[in-house]
């Protein structure tokens, strides 16, 4: 099994959960049953990927999964710090611009608590 770690952080504006390490068909499920332990409905939901080194197919239907769900109850998934290679699995699939990415977990947390605050999406890598 690959290593995965998670951990979460409920704050007044959302849940923040860290993922670290890889994510892949080992363990994406992992991931897929604290989310949805951890989550709390009608709560944003912040992933801070800023320690997550891979993720293969598998991580990203978690993903759509998990964005899928916070949109049917109202609210939004954002995601925060994406390294490379996740990042380019996000833009070769075309899901990047489909998702709420920052460039860091208190960028998110800032679009949340304040929307007309400047945006600060993280780019796509060229």
């Amino acid at each position: 099994m690959t290593a995965l770690d998670l951990d979460s952080r409920l704050l007044t504006a959302c849940t923040v959960i860290a993922v670290t390490g890889e994510l892949d068909a080992t363990n994406a499920g992992h991931l897929e049953s604290y989310i949805g332990r951890m989550r709390h409905p009608g709560r944003p939901l912040v992933l801070d990927l800023g320690g997550l080194t891979f993720m293969d197919s598998t991580g990203l239907h978690v993903l759509l999964r998990v964005h899928a769900e916070v949109r049917e109850q109202g609210t939004a998934l954002h995601l925060a710090a994406v390294q490379d290679l996740p990042a380019r699995l996000l833009q070769i699939t075309e899901v990047w611009d489909a998702l709420d990415i920052h460039p860091s977990t208190e960028a998110a947390i800032t679009a949340l608590i304040d929307p007309s605050a400047p945006a600060r999406r993280l780019r796509r890598l060229s």
